[in-house]
């Protein structure tokens, strides 16, 4: 996933973008929907994240192996800790990668780890603590042109959904899909990622009819609330829409991600049945960023506390990428990330703690 993309390739946890400097941002703002709109909402915590099993290149390097190491009991660790720190909702990034799948599929061959099922793992805990477990529905092949809207990706990716329904969806905690070839905003959604998004809601549908729904789209430094683009939401058929808010990826900063997101929110205030959530990047880069070589590495806290206060009046509900690999609770039995991962934890947990106190959180 995040870090960043740019067209033709619409994959930001895939593929990205050249080295861009912050200062060379442009955010064409529609004239209509420029100001910001009122401050009047409390401060919000982190309510979810993306949670991955293996990622196929160096961006994950810290926790990769840590996690292909993790026996049932830590993936059903690494599902409590989170709750612990207040997640109630994780994200699935995939449910194969590079070739091999998490889970038991005819479709490929499974990829080598010490827990044999560490979906149904981290489900099962997640069904203890409440969590809300949104599932990928890919990758049965890498990105490319095709991905969208060749009719054999297709088929492949509605059989991998009904066998991930067919597993999993007992589970309490089954709430809901993610759909993972995300859209880039150039400001608009390309109607090929509208038909993508479009047929596998209606597959999710017919398999799970009380799942919700969720993509998150990048570009949001070219947010509009525009006719056109309020027509679009309305076409687009997910519940929640959570925009990625581009400061880890150098795109925005977080005032400019606090003016993109006051913008987005006018435009889902004229869309009110597509929710609008935050997807925060709490990383930064150990060498030169937005490239699959450079690892993660967790970000300064005052960068991160400025993006959740950016984020925090306009969005329904603020997740970030990622928990996992970037925050550690000291002492956890699931250890996977960077080493400063810990501090990244603990100066969140302190914040948490102090928001809590006679305030009222967010939309919602």
């Amino acid at each position: 996933m995040k870090p960043d993309s740019s067209p033709p390739h619409p994959a930001p946890r895939r593929r990205f973008l050249k080295t861009i400097g912050a200062g060379a941002l442009a955010a064409p703002f529609a004239a209509s929907c420029a100001s910001l709109a009122p401050r009047g909402a409390a401060l919000q915590p982190i309510r979810g994240s993306w949670i991955s099993v293996w990622w196929d290149d160096r961006r994950h390097v810290y926790w990769n192996d840590a996690c292909l190491r993790f026996t049932a009991d830590q993936w059903q660790a690494a599902v409590e800790d989170a709750a612990d720190i207040g997640m109630e909702y994780l994200v699935l990034l995939a449910i194969a990668k590079g070739g091999r799948a998490f889970y038991d599929t005819p479709l490929l061959p499974k990829l080598e780890m010490a827990c044999p099922d560490p979906i149904e793992a981290m489900l099962a805990a997640a069904d203890r603590r409440h969590v809300k477990f949104f599932i990928s529905s890919d990758w049965y092949a890498e990105w490319d042109a095709q991905a969208l809207s060749s009719p054999d990706r297709a088929r492949k990716r509605f059989q991998m959904m009904e066998e991930i329904a067919r597993r999993y969806s007992h589970h309490p905690s089954f709430h809901g899909w993610y759909w993972p070839n995300e859209a880039s905003l150039s400001p608009y959604f390309a109607d090929a990622f509208i038909a993508y998004v479009n047929a596998s809601s209606r597959e999710a549908r017919q398999l799970t009819p009380k799942a919700k729904t969720l993509t998150a789209p990048y570009g949001t430094n070219r947010a509009v609330c525009d006719d056109r683009f309020v027509l679009q939401l309305e076409r687009l058929d997910v519940d929640i829409v959570a925009y990625q808010d581009e400061v880890g990826c150098l795109r925005m900063t977080p005032a400019q991600s606090e003016q993109a997101f006051a913008v987005l929110r006018r435009a889902h205030d004229r869309v009110p049945q597509r929710a609008l959530w935050a997807d925060v990047e709490v990383f930064a880069w150990e060498g030169p960023p937005n490239r699959q070589a450079t690892p993660l590495i967790p970000a300064p806290w005052d960068r991160v506390r400025a993006q959740l206060e950016a984020v925090s009046p306009y969005t329904d509900t603020i997740l970030i990428y990622q928990y996992q690999g970037l925050m550690n609770r000291p002492g956890t039995g699931a250890f996977a990330g960077h080493p400063d991962s810990t501090r990244l934890y603990l100066d969140y947990a302190g914040w948490r703690s102090t928001i809590r106190k006679g305030r009222q959180w967010g939309r919602i």
